[in-house]
């Protein structure tokens, strides 16, 4: 069995980019987030919900990245041991002002590279939650909802996320 020290470190296309950790309000924001999503994927048996820092390997020493929220499909869940090995059915990524670029051209890129099927970006600031699927191999806007209304999962089917309750209170 592999054993690793906490991490903040991923591989970005075959460099090691350590990050900070996270502030407080980024914090509240995944955790609300998970909460939401992980209580109706659990409700409706459709997977599982994961939170950073977990590694998902898409290559080898290439491509090691650590989304704030991850799923995966029951039907995938072999590429869950150690790590994840392989493509998860959705990632989320939550911008503050220093990751913007990482999170929205890098990661993204990467993430479409090997056709995650849902990308959801959560902008703190923007009060906005923008939800990206693949489509002939490109992301393509799915749904987005800012200061208000709700954004809709494609790959968590049934899934509504209100923006009131991931950013009331806290933003």
């Amino acid at each position: 069995m592999q054993t690793r020290d906490l991490d903040l470190t991923e591989i970005i296309n075959g460099e090691e980019v350590m990050g900070p950790s996270p502030f407080f309000k980024h914090q509240r924001i995944v955790s609300k987030l998970h909460l939401i999503i992980g209580q109706f994927v659990n409700r409706n048996n459709l997977g599982e919900v994961c939170l950073s820092p977990l590694d998902v390997i898409f290559e080898e020493g290439v491509n090691r990245l650590q989304p704030d929220i991850l799923f995966i499909k029951k039907e995938n869940m072999n590429i869950g041991q150690d790590w994840i090995r392989g493509v998860p059915d959705m990632v989320c990524e939550i911008i503050s002002a220093g990751s913007y670029e990482k999170d929205t051209d890098i990661k993204k890129a990467i993430y479409e590279k090997y056709k995650v099927p849902e990308y959801w970006i959560v902008i703190p600031e923007l009060q906005t939650i923008e939800i990206l699927t693949i489509d002939d191999d490109k992301y393509k806007l799915h749904s987005i909802a800012a200061f208000e209304g709700v954004v809709i999962s494609k790959i968590i089917e049934g899934l509504q996320v209100a923006i009131k309750d991931i950013f009331g209170l806290c933003c």
